[in-house]
């Protein structure tokens, strides 16, 4: 019976293992920058996926109609994160901007 270690995200193991297990290579670590990067791409994807569907349905080619307020609804809950996120984002450095050294 094989006993497999803690999958901890943080934490690597650096010892030597006595279960002959092999070292996992390393991924490569994003940044918050590409952590942002990402979500703001998947939010224009979002968008204008919300715009094609709601064209085609202007245009007759789609029967139903909850296709396009689904679309929507993540486009807009997509939005209104990411703007949330940017708000935050500009009160914490405001916030280290006014702190006395």
């Amino acid at each position: 019976m094989a006993i497999t270690p803690l999958e901890m995200t943080p934490v690597q193991m650096s010892a030597r293992s006595h279960l002959n297990e092999q070292p996992k290579v390393d991924e490569p670590v994003k940044t918050f920058g590409e952590f942002m990067v990402d979500a703001l791409k998947k939010t224009n994807e979002l968008e204008l996926e919300s715009e094609r569907l709601n064209a085609a349905l202007a245009a007759g080619r789609i029967e139903d109609i909850s296709q396009v307020v689904v679309a929507s609804q993540k486009a807009e809950i997509a939005l209104q994160l990411t703007l949330q996120l940017r708000n935050r984002a500009t009160a914490a450095y405001q916030e280290i901007m006014r702190m006395q050294v």
